[in-house]
């Protein structure tokens, strides 16, 4: 039996978790305890640390994909994601 190898330039670029730009920031910025009050700064940085983050989009695909309901995901809160799922007619 064979075993598939990936290619060297996707093995040298790793999975998107691996280049993501809150791979070395505190997760619990991502999942805020409320969508209002003091929790509204903590939502503002980590989208801010999302805006410049180069697997945004792959990030963003597989919590939709995913049906991830909590914490940011892509630069979207879970409210923003739960629009996006209405839209494309999911949940």
């Amino acid at each position: 039996m064979t075993q598939a190898v990936a290619s060297p330039a996707k093995a040298r670029r790793g999975t998107w978790r691996e280049r993501a730009a809150c791979r070395r920031v505190d997760p619990e910025l991502f999942f805020p305890v409320a969508p209002a009050g003091p929790a509204l700064d903590q939502i503002a940085e980590a989208k801010r640390l999302c805006l410049g983050c180069p697997v945004r989009k792959p990030c963003l695909d597989w919590a939709l994909r995913n049906d991830i309901e909590f914490g940011i995901w892509g630069g979207l809160t879970e409210t923003d994601r739960l629009v996006i799922r209405r839209i494309l007619g999911r949940r």
